[in-house]
């Protein structure tokens, strides 16, 4: 077999924004947002370019690399009832037409074209600047620069979130990337040595020469908590209880933990925390099901307490997570939006959907679409998710009760095996409150995290993970940034003094890449960019955004046809629209009321207890 067959055009629902009128309306868009840019615009008319610009986004940046050549494709289980109302564990039957899309084991989509990926050749992934020389000058963090707006939550609750969506899996030992160092460079071994992405097991061995490169992801890419719930039956087995739909749990509060944390990839404290969290959570919707429902057994409540719980995560990342790192006003109503439309919250919950349209009810509850291309993740997606800046490297630990110092430390003591012993010698509240009045560092330049540049991996062997996000674009085929730019229809930096408003950064930049705009590394760009207002992020990663963050929602039948309460139950659904992440805290550690009372959102600063004052 060399092609996918695919029927997503039966849902495809896009054939009216190829309209006359479509066009206009995106053509003026795109127009406004390059002339003057959405985030000066007043909320009605930037809500409809960003709107407008979506929609051209849609029509043009989402690519399909499953009718690429392939091999080695193992049907998923044969499908049956059950599949209709239950996600299944490795993502399979989400679209009952196509039970393999979104699967884990399925390839990666792509936001550029396919003839636009470059290929993975030395010249190209070692090239001048290299990834080692592009850490040292331009990324290494001397002084946190925080990002004030917003508190340290959103960093672990993001990586919480990645492990959701995305991996490509472990690396081969065998022939690894071999980055040349400088003289003064001060690595231990030479040359650096940064392994490889796995390759694609799915690509046909006897695809034509140029065929496009792909990857697998090897989670689901369905927004589907399966960081909570496994990836695989097998998984999923030894994480439940068999008692009344529950997650186990050690010492009636914390799930498992790894029996080797030093071996799970990014294992660290906030990750940790999210995932007891919401393994919480999923017990404490299992015991308001099954008093709404008390005739359910162990699968019916764990099924349907999985669903909640995964919209709720949907929902809490969309209409709070979101909103706090891209605060600009128009991205808080867009945000809010998209989960319950421009008729608000209020309407949804005196009338639920009062309209078809996405636009005015939102898209949970409305109609399934792919928008004529089978949904995946994207490559760029994973790109402009490299938000490494975010985690500090010093964390002040404090008391709720009375902001009392507990300890100091360093992120090197938060990660690993360390990470349990901090979980185990300190109150969980005590960690949230600390998280939640600590500031993370801003995605910018010049504030990577030091310890992940000298970051030990499973295996023992040291990685600069700053050199290994330049690298994975590069080797991925993710363009530079004014490539990408151009194919997201958005003005390249003519100059460096253009690309950022800092000039010493543009001189620095100027100098690494040799006077040459046109080789500046996506991540350099993305980190170097003049903030819209509120934004702890940069605009072209925002346009990646505009067109994924509604995608994972449209394409989800969970999240759309099926998002009923004769799927979730009735008691359920009350539960996702009555909860958020102030209300999920709360309800388990009662003890934060007092850092939390009067914050609306629970990823902006906590208030200071007891009249303590800020670190």
């Amino acid at each position: 077999m060399s092609s996918q067959r695919h029927t997503t055009h039966r849902r495809s629902g896009s054939g009216y924004r190829r309209s006359f009128p479509w066009r206009i309306v995106t053509g003026i868009a795109e127009y406004v947002d390059r002339r003057t840019g959405w985030d000066k615009l007043a909320l009605v008319p930037g809500l409809l370019t960003l709107l407008g610009l979506r929609v051209r986004l849609r029509q043009k940046n989402l690519h399909d690399t499953t009718r690429l050549p392939f091999a080695n494709l193992p049907d998923p289980a044969p499908p049956s009832a059950r599949h209709k109302v239950n996600r299944t564990a490795d993502g399979s039957h989400n679209d009952l037409d196509e039970p393999r899309m979104g699967m884990t084991g399925t390839r990666f989509g792509r936001n550029i074209p396919l003839g636009k990926i470059a290929p993975a050749t030395p010249d190209r992934v070692l090239s001048r600047p290299n990834p080692r020389e592009v850490s040292r000058a331009l990324l290494t963090r001397t002084e946190l620069i925080p990002a004030k707006s917003v508190n340290s939550l959103v960093a672990a609750w993001l990586q919480f979130m990645i492990r959701d969506w995305f991996s490509h899996g472990t690396s081969p030992t065998e022939q690894p990337w071999e980055v040349p160092l400088m003289d003064d460079d001060p690595w231990p071994e030479r040359p650096m040595r940064i392994m490889r992405t796995p390759d694609d097991p799915t690509r046909d061995p006897r695809a034509p020469e140029g065929t496009p490169d792909t990857r697998v992801n090897v989670s689901s890419h369905w927004w589907d908590a399966s960081q909570i719930y496994g990836t695989n039956e097998g998984e999923q087995r030894l994480l439940r209880s068999g008692e009344l739909g529950k997650l186990r749990l050690w010492d009636d509060k914390l799930p498992p933990a790894p029996s080797d944390p030093a071996r799970v990839p990014g294992f660290w404290l906030g990750l940790v925390m999210m995932q007891n969290l919401f393994t919480q959570e999923h017990n404490a919707i299992c015991d308001h099901l099954h008093a709404a429902y008390p005739s359910w057994g162990d699968e019916e409540l764990f099924q349907r307490a999985r669903l909640v719980n995964a919209a709720l995560l949907a929902k809490i990342h969309t209409v709070e997570w979101t909103p706090a790192v891209i605060s600009h006003p128009t991205t808080v109503k867009a945000m809010r939006a998209n989960w319950w439309g421009i008729a608000g919250e209020r309407v949804h919950n005196l009338f639920g959907r009062i309209a078809e349209s996405e636009t005015v009810s939102g898209i949970p509850g409305g109609r399934t679409d792919h928008y004529g291309i089978p949904y995946a993740l994207t490559e760029e997606f994973v790109a402009v998710y490299r938000m490494h800046p975010l985690v500090r490297d010093d964390w002040h630990l404090r008391s709720v009760a009375d902001n009392a110092t507990l300890s100091h430390r360093t992120f090197r003591e938060l990660a690993g095996p360390e990470a349990l012993k901090v979980l185990r010698t300190t109150e969980t509240a005590d960690l949230f409150y600390s998280f939640g009045t600590l500031h993370p560092g801003l995605v910018t330049l010049h504030n990577f995290p030091r310890f992940l540049q000298e970051y030990e991996r499973p295996d023992g062997q040291l990685q600069d993970l700053a050199a290994t996000d330049i690298l994975r674009s590069r080797e991925l085929g993710v363009p530079r940034y004014n490539e990408f730019r151009r194919l997201l229809r958005l003005k390249p930096a003519e100059s460096f003094e253009e690309l950022t408003d800092n000039p010493a950064w543009a001189e620095e930049i100027k100098r690494l890449y040799e006077d040459d705009i046109e080789q500046v590394d996506l991540t350099v760009g993305l980190y170097a960019e003049k903030l819209p207002a509120g934004f702890a992020f940069s605009d072209t990663a925002f346009r990646i955004f505009i067109l994924m963050a509604s995608r994972r929602l449209n394409s989800d039948r969970f999240y759309t046809e099926f998002y009923t309460p004769e799927v979730y139950s009735k008691a359920g659904m009350a539960w996702i629209d009555d909860n958020t992440m102030g209300t999920v805290l709360l309800r388990h550690y009662p003890e934060l009321r007092s850092a939390l009372a009067g914050v609306k959102n629970a990823f902006v600063p906590w208030h200071i207890t007891q009249g303590g004052t800020k670190p």
